[in-house]
């Protein structure tokens, strides 16, 4: 442990720089503390031989190392309330009846995005985290008919199909066997069942199989494809080019694909009891030069991961009660 003015050294280090993004002099540090210089720099060598701050080559100052911002973090970072301008921007949109979950939460999150010039990003449930609870159809006339496909998480999507001189009750046979075969089939698996377990044997009760079988299959082909496309929601990403830590074009390069990658972003979903977690540089799967800040949500419908993703000079206390106030009003 530090001491009581090692603390306080290493706090006001991280947090003039998160601010000004300059090399935190020692000057600056004898003034705000009142203490001599000799013992400003002493206190200072001894937080860089703990690793906890780091010199650059372009100044004398010191800024934090990736040990000091995690030892911020963990012992010094001190609660903040939110900004009511912030506040009230994100109540707006939490108090707006007519938008759904998914734009509440996009909604939300780019405005954190604007608010703060940190990237954010919605992982929402995958097609593979819904199973088929049930197909029904209603016609509409003789030749066009909705198809209504529900999952157990209550995600609820309807597709017209048309058919020319198709028997209403065929399609009726076809939905009852999908109904009785293939519920509890995660989304993303249905149109493979599909073709291995119900094209094999749909001729037998199904007269006009053919056309019905392959407008089935393209409805569920189009739900899955529908639900992937929600799972990752990336805004902005372009805000990294405001950071001065980020003028390595070959960094930004690298950055940029890892948030245009579903998959590597879908890596940083953790198991964090519903707690806000911070991984900082080498701790997450995005880039040693990010924090990632993040917190899962659930509620009777959906679950999923929301976080920011900034420079590790990141204002930490600001980011969490943002966080914090978004998970709790889509869980209320």
């Amino acid at each position: 442990m530090l001491t009581s003015r090692q603390s306080k050294i290493l706090k006001l280090i991280v947090e003039e720089y998160v601010h000004l993004a300059k090399p935190v002099s020692s000057n600056l540090i004898c003034k705000r503390l009142k203490c001599s210089s000799a013992t400003i720099r002493a206190e200072m060598k001894s937080l860089e031989d703990l690793d906890l701050i780091q010199k650059t080559h372009t100044s004398s100052g010191r800024i934090p190392s990736e040990k000091g911002y995690r030892y911020y973090v963990d012992n010094l970072m001190e609660p903040r309330k939110m900004d009511p301008k912030d506040m009230n921007k994100l109540a707006i949109i939490f108090q707006n009846q007519s938008l759904n979950l998914s734009d509440t939460l996009s909604r939300s999150l780019q405005v954190v995005s604007d608010i703060t010039n940190y990237a954010t990003v919605i992982l929402g449930s995958s097609s593979h985290d819904n199973l088929l609870k049930q197909v029904e159809v209603v016609p509409i006339d003789k030749e066009n008919f909705i198809v209504i496909v529900v999952t157990d998480k209550g995600h609820v999507e309807h597709k017209t199909i048309s058919f020319e001189s198709v028997n209403l009750d065929e399609i009726k046979k076809t939905v009852s066997l999908i109904n009785n075969l293939i519920v509890g089939t995660p989304i993303d698996e249905v149109s493979t069942k599909l073709e291995y377990e119900i094209k094999p044997i749909i001729g037998k009760y199904v007269s006009q199989h053919e056309q019905i079988y392959n407008a089935f299959y393209q409805v569920f082909t189009d739900f899955t494809a529908n639900n992937n496309s929600e799972h990752v929601h990336v805004a902005g990403k372009n805000k990294f080019l405001n950071q001065p830590e980020f003028t390595d074009l070959s960094k930004i390069k690298e950055l940029y694909n890892k948030l245009d990658s579903p998959d590597a972003l879908s890596r940083i979903i953790r198991d964090n009891d519903g707690k806000i977690k911070i991984y900082i540089g080498e701790e997450n799967d995005i880039s040693d030069d990010v924090t990632v800040i993040e917190t899962n949500y659930k509620t009777p419908t959906d679950t999923g991961t929301i976080a920011i993703i900034g420079p590790k000079r990141m204002e930490y206390d600001r980011v969490v009660n943002m966080l914090d106030f978004i998970k709790k009003n889509i869980e209320r």
